[in-house]
């Protein structure tokens, strides 16, 4: 059954015995007794999570090669439910005597107040596909071709320019095998490519330091580099810490901002995507929740979360719940119109579950998460935007993040942005912060650029104390006026770290 999932799906190398393994031990009968168990104290559902995966990274740090590593992490999860109540347990050992165990926890915990006696499970297998053709997988690659890039991106930047003091850069990528099989009868399979590479730059002018960092990735293998190289990246970290040399410290107040396209979208993720998890909406503590089919945003705004576009780093071919992934409508011309849902919630919701349920691994139960989100672009080109701004913020590039997600209020820190004046760019300001109310802002969006742009492929969401790769996506917008901060803060829930 199990080489019926991954049929269509060529396994790497790194991840042939991960896969045998996995075949050898979840067989017919194994999984019966797994489902057996799992359920024997009043569970209404079962799902093993089972999960072999391979990383390996190496940074370059003061001319030096500082670290090159490479972990494997393999284990099995089992998840019970029983109405609201979860159980879940896992064990690293690939062994049927501790499956059985970790399903009897999850039991006990999720229990109900009858037994069943469960005769069988009906397996459906079920072909994913694959959204993101690799044509080189990075394991495959030897370490020293890897730390060529990071020699190259290093040589140029420093030879950028002669204020730059510092330099450090990093490759990361990991492949991951995943299976889930349920008491519905799905089982579905997955094998997940990722890589990533960052180039941050240190420039220093008198006692004036600053820092510029670039990085891109995302479902790629190695040929990524083809048409990104390292330079490129070195060139813009540089080119950002330059910028900053030059920077005056941002005006504080109301203003009218414009959002740049791309990696602002963090905004969006951040302010509005985590408030329409169906988790934080079934409990209440969502803004948004109860206010489906309501006006919620501009009309110029809809706002879409999709895990289908190839090659993103949110995207994936199921979710962490065995479910196709799926492109879902949030909000539609300002009207909100779904959460995004996963099993349990769903259930809870009387909804249908659309392809959400993610995990960071088998260590941990799957919640309602993000992919890639972003909002579609509007008719408005950049230059018209712009041009439309008497006086106001431009705001590029954005760093850490804090968004209470009870009210949608939010901080956000600007690591590049400039000053508007007559319809055009004119400083450089630093320290910038915007301060708002998510559902706010979006009902002040007045103009939407005709250029979407997706990030480069470097974000990390957490949530729960999960990490999960995303991807976030925005046209330029002008937004009537954002309260714009200058003191940098330094927590945030969504980075551009990890692989």
């Amino acid at each position: 059954m199990i080489k019926d999932v991954f049929s269509g799906i060529k396994i790497a190398q790194s991840m042939k015995d991960g896969y045998s393994i996995i075949e050898s031990l979840l067989t017919s009968a194994a999984i019966d007794r797994v489902f057996s168990e799992a359920l024997s104290r009043g569970g209404e559902f079962a799902e093993i999570y089972a999960e072999f995966s391979i990383i390996g990274g190496i940074s370059l740090e003061e001319n030096k090669i500082r670290q090159a590593q490479s972990g494997v992490s393999n284990g099995v999860g089992i998840r019970v439910i029983h109405g609201e109540k979860t159980g879940y347990a896992y064990t690293e050992i690939f062994d049927k005597k501790d499956l059985l165990k970790a399903a009897a926890t999850a039991s006990f915990i999720a229990a109900g107040s009858r037994r069943n006696k469960i005769d069988g499970v009906n397996i459906r297998p079920e072909k994913a596909g694959d959204i993101s053709p690799v044509k080189i997988p990075p394991d495959s690659v030897e370490a020293s071709k890897k730390a060529d890039l990071l020699w190259r991106a290093n040589k140029a930047a420093f030879d950028q320019d002669p204020r730059v003091y510092q330099v450090e850069a990093s490759i990361w990528d990991g492949v991951k095998l995943v299976l889930v099989i349920n008491s519905d009868g799905l089982m579905a399979g997955d094998q997940r490519i990722m890589t990533r590479f960052n180039v941050a730059a240190y420039a220093m002018e008198g006692n004036n330091r600053q820092s510029g960092r670039e990085g891109g990735g995302g479902r790629v293998g190695f040929e990524y580099f083809e048409n990104h190289t390292p330079e490129d990246f070195a060139v813009k970290a540089v080119k950002q810490s330059l910028v900053l040399l030059n920077a005056r410290e941002a005006p504080a107040g109301p203003q009218t901002v414009v959002l740049g396209n791309g990696w602002a979208g963090i905004l969006l993720h951040e302010a509005v995507g985590h408030g329409l998890e169906a988790d934080f909406n079934r409990k209440g503590t969502s803004l948004y929740s109860g206010r489906i089919g309501q006006k919620v945003a501009s009309e110029l705004c809809t706002v879409i979360d999709d895990g289908t576009i190839p090659n993103l780093r949110g995207s994936i071919n199921i979710d962490d719940e065995g479910r196709r992934s799926e492109r879902k409508t949030l909000i539609e011309n300002g009207i909100l119109r779904e959460y995004m849902t996963d099993r349990l919630n769903a259930g809870l919701m009387n909804a249908v579950p659309r392809g959400s349920g993610r995990r960071e691994s088998y260590q941990h139960y799957p919640m309602p998460r993000m992919t890639n989100t972003f909002m579609l672009p509007g008719d408005n080109t950049p230059d018209e935007i712009l041009s439309s701004v008497k006086k106001g913020f431009y705001a590029k590039s954005f760093g850490g993040g804090q968004v209470d997600i009870s009210n949608g209020q939010f901080v956000f820190q600007v690591t590049e942005g400039y000053m508007i004046e007559d319809g055009k760019l004119t400083y450089p300001v630093k320290g910038a912060n915007l301060i708002g109310s998510g559902p706010e802002v979006l009902q002040k969006v007045v103009m939407v650029g005709n250029d979407l742009e997706y990030d480069s492929g470097v974000g990390t969401c957490g949530k729960d104390n999960q990490s999960v790769p995303v991807g976030v996506g925005l046209p330029t917008c002008k937004i009537s006026e954002i309260t714009v901060g200058g003191t940098a803060i330094a927590g945030k829930s969504m980075t551009s770290g990890g692989a």
